[in-house]
């Protein structure tokens, strides 16, 4: 019997060790590789696929601003090192693939026995694909198709491949394998659905929508998974609305509302408040969306999306006019816990809009600042607000200008009896708020002293319901400081302060005592005498005053049209400004912005008025041509700041700075308000620094700089200021010894430019002459009564001292005019720092330039 048995145990293991082969096709070896790798190590990887999976579905939020793409996760091309996984459970997938391939693949003269081998290469590039590994992807799926062509999955293969391909941008390709795939086979629903939807998503990749939308409708038609069913229906109702054809649009999203429960809450929400953004104000039943956004407002299991719903019924408000309802939903917007950073930036940026409306520039501004933390940084929408932002500043102050100065020129231009009535009416008010303000506080103060440094608030005192902050009190701060000391003494702020060893001696400490104030009736902000000697009585002064607010309407009614596009806004204020009689240099500039803004606005009645108007009182005016002749460009017009701007710079080419800080001051004032204001300005700070050096350079870069700050040469001198500017600061001359470039210098006055003429036409001779091509000539500017004839290209010092002494001695040249030697290096710094005294004297500390010598 132990025989028979031991033969037995043999047998069976040399049949099991027969079956483990995969050099033979036998019908014991085909199926157990197969059962082994199905449910050994395939399910195993298909375990840690669907984990990963679950989890990339996990973390990703969909953009219901934008069309919602066909998968719900959010893939990019990974570039790490071939083979390198990013998600332990796809590399774990991928693993048990390889190992299923290696272990259990029975390929024999071309063809594969184990039909477990093409799911196992369709894990392999599935795995891939989720870790973003494309191309290593792709090659699996191709190895598929090329090989196991009658696979059950070869159908599969090729929308994965396309899927891969739309991931690498290859959508033509993808469309190219996908129609055929429609035209030899006839496809099952699911993979149908599959494939229509990647046709889909690769024309809307395209922006081909028409094209998309009957992809789409197919893919929801057939696809048998619910959840994918609303995402499609949801997905085709936003390719209506991107078509325009609302009415369809709809009933797309009414088929997800139909879903219900059997698909994700959040497409039916979406699919609600898509149809609300559709809404037809003018012809639709508005108490009926009303009680719709009620109902979906009040029901629990919307909790999660109330952000989105609360941003609607803002909406509504919004577009019913009732605009203090709509600033309080959007208000709840915010506050609701969201993950959606595009409805931030969306409630904040029209929370911004509605307050730049009422003149709220400041808190507009404060809405514009949290809209830009919600926004990804250097985005086009980040750029387009954070360009408004900036231009926000000049509306806040010519604003606040405009507002001040009127108030001030109002009161000034009352009787002496319509001023005092005017500010005893205005001080009675603050008196009577100075009186309830101390009423609180020392209730306040006697709350604290019964109740150390917090009461509870009670239902019979609604005024302090939510209870007040005590340090936002300077009162009752003083009041608790002092009873401290009266209990603790003086202690430092420091581990066991209570204890006695660390009280000081109250003799020696000074009681910090609440600041003494006023009574109201000795207060002089309560003295109607404070404001009246206020009152400008300076008819120049009121005069400045009037200048300054009507430049600032000018410069408002410029930045809403220029910089805003707020046509209406911008009327307003130069409309104003013509009520106030204006200085004759803003009236005309007025007047062609007027007749711009109208004929946006197409109000031809106004636009027309305005340019007759030109054309009739300022026939002769360079606004007159323009409106005769429309093609007229201004930069041509050799009367436009443009044209001035670019002969202005060709007399900086040409060294003649003074000139240049001149004009440019003439056509600054010229031109105030023009966008060519700045230019001048830089190109006068340039003119300056190489004029007077660097000291007067850098001021005036900062002038520029802080002046215009919200224009390119503005941020152009700021740039130059914080990063030029300090390599320029060294003024210290180098060692000749490391220098190897030097140059000869003769030095003639300001006036003397036809004698430094005639001495670089004699050493221009004297260098083709002597054949010295390698060296050169010019006259330098050095400063408004220096010029400099300079010889560049020597090696060294000695070189060029002794180059003027053969000039000095030679018989045909005779060049006597005294000279001197410098390096590169060091005439690059006295000609930035004007500092060539010191350079010839260097035991002299004055920097003062001798005579010019000839």
């Amino acid at each position: 019997m132990k025989g028979i048995h031991k033969i037995t145990i043999v047998l069976l293991a040399v049949l099991v060790l027969a079956a483990c082969s995969r050099k033979k096709n036998t019908f014991l070896n085909r199926n157990v590789h197969a059962v082994t790798a199905e449910y050994n190590t395939l399910y195993n990887g298909g375990v840690a696929y669907d984990q990963g999976k679950q989890e990339l579905s996990l973390t990703y939020n969909d953009n219901f601003w934008e069309i919602l793409p066909v998968e719900r996760i959010e893939l990019e091309e990974s570039l790490g090192l071939p083979g390198e996984a990013k998600d332990p459970n796809f590399n774990r997938a991928e693993e048990k693939a390889v190992k299923a391939i290696q272990k259990h693949s029975i390929y024999i003269d071309g063809k594969e026995y184990n039909p477990q081998i093409d799911e196992a290469y369709m894990l392999l590039g599935k795995s891939r694909y989720y870790d973003s590994r494309f191309v290593p992807a792709l090659d699996a799926f191709n190895f598929i198709l090329d090989r196991y062509p009658t696979s059950n999955s070869i159908n599969i293969a090729k929308i994965w491949k396309a899927k891969t391909n739309i991931r690498l941008k290859n959508e033509e390709v993808a469309l190219e394998n996908l129609h055929k795939m429609f035209e030899k086979d006839e496809l099952e629903d699911d993979v149908l659905a599959d494939a229509s939807a990647m046709m889909a998503q690769a024309y809307i990749n395209m922006d081909s929508i028409e094209e998309a939308l009957p992809f789409m409708k197919q893919a929801a038609a057939n696809v048998e998974d619910r959840e994918l069913e609303g995402r499609y229906l949801f997905i085709k109702g936003q390719l209506y609305n991107k078509l325009g054809i609302k009415d369809s649009a709809n009933l797309a999203f009414d088929e997800v509302i139909e879903l219900n429960r059997k698909s994700p809450r959040i497409y039916m929400i979406n699919a609600y408040l898509a149809k609300a953004n559709n809404f037809d104000f003018e012809k639709e039943d508005r108490i009926a969306l009303r009680e719709l956004l009620a109902d979906l407002e009040e029901d629990r299991e919307n909790r999660p999306f109330l952000d989105k719903i609360y941003y609607t019924i803002g909406e509504f408000y919004r577009n019913s006019k009732v605009i203090d309802t709509a600033v309080t939903y959007y208000n709840k917007s915010l506050k609701a816990v969201t993950r959606d950073a595009i409805l931030r930036a969306v409630d904040y940026q029209t929370l911004a809009e509605i307050n730049f409306n009422n003149a709220e520039y400041k808190r507009a501004g404060s809405y514009y600042d949290s809209t830009l933390t919600s926004l990804e940084e250097n985005s086009r929408q980040w750029r387009r607000i954070k360009k408004k932002r900036e231009n926000l500043d000049d509306v806040i102050k010519y604003e606040d200008i405009a507002t001040m100065n009127d108030s001030i020129l109002r009161i000034a231009a009352m009787s002496e009896a319509q001023q005092t009535a005017f500010f005893t009416e205005y001080t009675e008010k603050l008196k009577a708020k100075a009186v309830r303000d101390s009423i609180e506080s020392a209730k306040a103060e006697g709350s604290i002293a019964n109740n150390e440094f917090y009461t509870k608030t009670g239902k019979d005192n609604p005024k302090e319901a939510g209870g007040r902050f005590y340090f936002y009190n300077s009162s009752t701060v003083s009041y608790g400081k002092q009873e401290f000391r009266k209990i603790w003494g003086e202690r430092k702020l420091e581990d066991n302060w209570r204890r006695s060893a660390k009280k000081s001696s109250l003799e020696t400490v000074d009681d910090v005592e609440a600041s003494p104030v006023a009574p109201i009736a000795e207060n002089e902000m309560f003295n109607v005498e404070t404001y009246l000697k206020r009152i400008p009585k300076d008819q120049k002064v009121i005069d400045s005053l009037g200048k300054e607010r009507n430049f600032a309407y000018y410069q408002l009614g410029l930045i809403y049209k220029e910089k805003f596009k707020e046509y209406e806004l911008a009327a307003n204020r130069l409309e104003k400004l013509f009520t106030y009689n204006p200085e004759e240099r803003l009236i005309l500039p007025s007047k062609y912005n007027l007749f711009r803004i109208y004929e946006e606005l197409e109000n031809s009645t106004l636009a027309t008025q305005y340019k007759n108007d030109i054309l009739n009182n300022h026939s002769d005016s360079r606004y007159a041509e323009i409106l005769r002749n429309p093609n007229t460009s201004l930069a041509t017009d050799e009367s436009s700041p443009e044209f001035k701007y670019k002969q202005l710079y060709k007399d900086f080419e040409a060294s003649k700075y003074q000139q240049v800080i001149d004009t440019s001051d003439e056509y600054i004032t010229t031109y105030n308000g023009n966008d060519i204001v700045p230019k001048l300005e830089l190109l006068k700070a340039t003119a300056i620094g190489r004029q007077q050096g660097f000291e007067a350079y850098k001021k005036a870069l900062n002038f520029v700089s802080l002046t215009y700050p919200n224009s390119e040469e503005g941020k152009q001198a700021q740039t130059i200021y914080s990063t030029v500017i300090p390599k320029l600061a060294k003024k210290d001359f180098e060692s000749d010894e490391e220098a190897k470039n030097f140059k000869m210098i003769y030095q003639f006055g300001a006036n003397d430019t036809q004698s430094a003429q005639l001495l670089k036409e004699k050493l221009d001779k004297a260098l083709g002459f002597f054949n010295y091509s390698n060296l050169s000539i010019s006259i330098d500017y050095y400063d408004p009564n220096t010029k400099l004839v300079v010889v560049h290209g020597f090696n060294t010092k000695l070189g060029a001292r002794g180059f003027g002494e053969v000039l000095k001695e030679h018989k045909d040249y005779k060049i006597t005019n005294t000279h001197f030697e410098i390096s590169s290096p060091n005439y690059k710094t006295i000609q930035i720092h004007k500092n060539l005294t010191k350079y010839l004297n260097p035991g002299n500390s004055e920097e003062k330039d001798p005579d010019p010598q000839k």
